[in-house]
């Protein structure tokens, strides 16, 4: 845990120098250490607007989304027992798009936008939720369908949304919107959104032993004295909350929530008072390393779920190869 809080620290000095106007350590100390105390910074203002109001936005923005989708896709494993699930499951990244190509194509504002694709993903939620109470049968299994026949007719509609949206300003803003990026984040839009990802991300966290008890199955839990309908809605609601929260800072961004926990499971295991924690601190590093690449890489920025997208089949297709002969 050590080491990788040490490689985030590593990875936030990186992303900060580097980029198509490089900025030393030295300088950036400075700039940072002044603007916390409120004294006076010595470097040029392209310096100081670079530094502070596009790298930092975005380094904060990339570690908290990093770690909030790969928390809400450990407790959303954990609880329904099945490593393929990813925290866009249940709907709520498709109504999020949803919600933020409607807010384009009205020609509203960003905060607007980042306030459409939230309550977006919040009713897709709702609406998945209310599909197993229709049918009098609250499992999981029904539950886990519920959301691909939400998240596949909100998928149809966004794309008949972006039918009917102007091919020449609005459909490439809805297209760049859903592959995700972190490139318009600012720190007055991070000011309400982080402690919004904060609150259900601690409560992840303080829930982990719960979690496990819930991932042994709903005899063994009752069994444990747990009561598995409200603990498993506030798991499902606080990665709902992770889920909406990230997709209406940074878009629609694929892979992070499924691979992360892999991952992390391979290293600390798969108790969740230690997977959890890890698995937040290694997105964040893993959302950060990628938006920084993602930067760098071209002449122009590459959308964010392009890289996540490459590196996630690679992850995959080793998790596989590395697994092929227990697999039945």
């Amino acid at each position: 845990m050590g080491l990788l809080v040490a490689g985030l620290l590593c990875g936030v000095v990186l992303a900060v120098c580097v980029g198509k106007y490089p900025v030393t350590p030295k300088e950036s100390l400075r700039i940072l250490i002044n603007a916390t105390f409120q004294q006076p910074i010595e470097a040029s203002d392209m310096t100081v607007n670079v530094v502070l109001g596009l790298r930092i936005p975005r380094i904060l923005a990339s570690v908290f989304v990093g770690a909030a989708l790969s928390v809400a896709g450990a407790a959303y494993q954990g609880i329904f027992q099945n490593p393929l699930v990813s925290p866009d499951f249940l709907g709520v990244s498709s109504g999020a798009c949803v919600g933020a190509a409607l807010a384009i194509l009205m020609s509203l504002t960003t905060v607007f936008i980042s306030l459409f694709a939230f309550i977006g993903g919040i009713l897709a939620f709702m609406l998945t939720i209310s599909l197993p109470a229709l049918l009098r049968n609250r499992s999981n299994t029904v539950l886990v369908l519920a959301g691909i026949i939400v998240g596949s007719a909100l998928s149809s509609l966004l794309g008949f949304i972006k039918y009917t949206a102007d091919p020449d300003t609005q459909l490439a803003s809805i297209t760049y919107w859903t592959m995700g990026s972190f490139a318009y984040v600012s720190l007055r839009d991070l000011a309400f959104l982080i402690p919004l990802l904060l609150v259900p991300m601690t409560i992840l966290v303080l829930m982990a032993w719960w979690i496990d008890v819930l991932s042994m199955g709903e005899e063994e839990a009752r069994t444990l004295g747990a009561d598995v309908t409200k603990m498993r809605g506030i798991v499902i609601l606080c990665s709902t909350l992770l889920t909406a929260g990230s997709v209406c800072i940074a878009g629609t961004i694929s892979w992070v929530g499924l691979i992360v926990p892999h991952f992390a499971r391979m290293v600390v295991g798969s108790g969740n008072r230690r997977l959890i924690p890890f698995a937040a601190l290694l997105g964040g590093l893993f959302m950060l390393l990628v938006d920084t690449l993602t930067r760098v890489i071209g002449v122009s920025e590459m959308p964010v779920s392009i890289m996540t997208g490459v590196l996630g089949s690679f992850f995959f297709y080793w998790l596989i190869w590395r697994q092929r002969d227990r697999i039945r």
